[in-house]
């Protein structure tokens, strides 16, 4: 089982450093992509700073846990997916639905179950 989460952590891992090194280098490819359109240099900026920053985090929590089998170094990870989680929620609420709302969703809540699986299961041996 610990195999199997830890293989499933390094991928997603993986998945979230990739999307972020996408925005790094082609914040308007990977912006379409998301449903947000940068205004300018300074959206350019931000979209580069704080996306990069959100999925190169959760990315590196998730590889690092996986690879060193310590459970506590997923909780930013964590922390971060559920505020995202919820902030997906809250905008359904809010602002209604969309025709792709629910993928992302899907995509968060398998990552927060994973993680927080992860900070359970993994690192119950010897200290990495």
């Amino acid at each position: 089982m610990t195999t199997f989460l830890r293989a499933a952590l390094l991928f997603g891992g993986i998945f979230y450093l990739a999307i972020g090194t996408g925005f790094l280098i082609a914040p308007e490819r990977l912006g379409e992509a998301f449903g947000v359109a940068p205004a300018g240099t300074q959206g350019l900026s931000s979209m580069r700073a704080d996306f990069t920053a959100f999925f190169w985090v959760v990315g590196g929590s998730m590889a690092m846990g996986a690879v060193h089998d310590r459970g506590s170094v997923l909780w930013p990870a964590a922390a971060l997916i559920g505020i995202a989680l919820s902030g997906r929620v809250f905008s359904l609420v809010s602002d209604g639905s969309y025709p792709a709302a629910f993928q992302p969703m899907v995509v968060e809540a398998l990552t927060l179950a994973l993680t927080l699986a992860g900070t359970r299961l993994l690192g119950k041996g010897a200290a990495a």
